[in-house]
């Protein structure tokens, strides 16, 4: 190649990358994007799922007002294939894309990894609705669209205390991830402290084929009529296991569990179970209280074809109205300026209800709840509950006394 061929060439180069690097900048100064790093495949597309799709009802919504700062917002996608590794493959590809906010999946283990590598990038970084109370601490950019997990526990223990009357439980905690100790941590604290006993405890991996030494000795238990009501912690495909054989071994007696176990999906691995209580954020089944929620609900149907499988469907709703406003109010997307004022949000109304931020606290540790019964295959709500005493650090982190 000749001196004058090889310049023009690499001039025609310049200009194709000039004209890229202009189509890129024109699109991303029309555009806001909201970087999906969750899992579309694995073991957590289950959890991923819903919140995603309602991130997507949430920009139509915004859009149809006419956009934010003047800008439509769009959605990006990686799939973190519920594996760590790719975690942080995700998030790179979404920022990659020009993603100004990401979200990782639901679980502070599975989340972290996309989450941590958006702070890095000097952007927000929001766990879909993982519950552990460390993601509330993770960093000064990360936020976590949900509350800690510990005031599900207090929900049930409170709410079985007061208006079932359970005074004796038996805990039975799947440990594989972080969630299903604070739900527990939380429960056993309350219950201790409303007057009631933990008369046994056990534990189990969600992995676990089999838990036949545990549903022996909550059977033993059992008869000796020492349990009022089993508290298990834990989320499908394991907690639904376990459900199967307890009722399997003729264990009838009522079970408080978590929001992890919400839905449908599971409930043909235990034909005719009954008696078993959870706290909700949302009412799937089509008996929300709220008509706020139900407007929600019809609009994810439309798009979807189908409703949300569970109540992680919403919280991603509620923080990012609060991610809105606090935007709209800086006037920019500069992440200090937007956390700043999310810091300051008390109990700012949502479609969910209150939620408060503050620095070094970016996780709910109070919200409004609904207590679902399920029976036979079909739930309905029961019960509201909104408990707002505050849950000590040692509860919330674990730490002991």
């Amino acid at each position: 190649m000749g001196k004058k061929k090889a310049k023009f060439v690499l001039s025609l180069l310049g200009v194709i990358v000039a004209i890229a690097a202009g189509w890129s900048s024109a699109r991303a100064a029309d555009e806001i994007l909201i970087g999906l790093a969750g899992s579309t495949s694995g073991a957590m597309a289950s959890f991923d799922d819903n919140p995603t799709k309602m991130a997507q009802i949430f920009v139509d919504d915004i859009n149809a007002k006419g956009g934010l700062l003047g800008k439509k917002l769009k959605v990006v996608f990686a799939d973190a294939k519920s594996d760590r590794v790719e975690g942080v493959k995700a998030a790179q590809e979404v920022l990659r894309q020009g993603a100004d906010i990401v979200f990782g999946s639901c679980d502070y283990d599975y989340g972290s990894p996309a989450v941590f590598e958006a702070q890095k990038a000097g952007k927000i970084g929001a766990y879909l609705c993982a519950e552990d109370p460390k993601a509330g601490i993770a960093g000064p950019n990360v936020f976590t669209t949900s509350a800690v997990a510990q005031a599900q526990g207090v929900a049930m223990a409170n709410w079985g205390y007061e208006k079932k009357g359970f005074r004796s439980a038996y805990v039975l905690l799947d440990d594989y991830v972080e969630y299903g100790k604070s739900v527990c941590g939380g429960f056993e604290w309350k219950f201790a402290s409303n007057g009631g006993s933990v008369v046994g405890r056990d534990t189990f991996k969600n992995t676990d084929v089999s838990i036949a030494s545990q549903v022996t000795r909550i059977r033993e238990a059992a008869a000796a009529k020492k349990v009022d009501v089993i508290m298990l912690c834990s989320n499908p495909p394991g907690g639904a296991s376990a459900m199967r054989q307890i009722r399997a071994a003729g264990i009838d007696l009522p079970v408080m569990s978590d929001s992890a176990m919400d839905g449908t999906y599971w409930l043909n691995s235990v034909p005719g179970l009954k008696e078993f209580y959870l706290p909700v954020a949302v009412s799937i089944f089509g008996d929300d209280p709220r008509k706020e929620v139900a407007a929600l609900i019809e609009r994810y149907k439309a798009k979807f074809n189908s409703t949300p499988a569970t109540n992680y469907a919403f919280p991603i709703y509620s923080f990012l109205e609060l991610w809105a406003k606090a935007v709209a109010k800086v006037g920019s997307l500069d992440t200090a300026k937007v956390v700043q004022v999310m810091n300051t949000f008390k109990h700012e109304p949502t479609t969910l209800g209150p939620r408060t931020f503050a620095s070094g606290q970016h996780i709910q540790t109070s919200v409004p709840l609904l207590i679902i019964s399920i029976s036979n295959g079909e739930g309905k709500v029961i019960d509201q509950v909104y408990d707002k005493e505050p849950i000590p650090s040692k509860v919330l982190y674990r730490t002991g006394n």
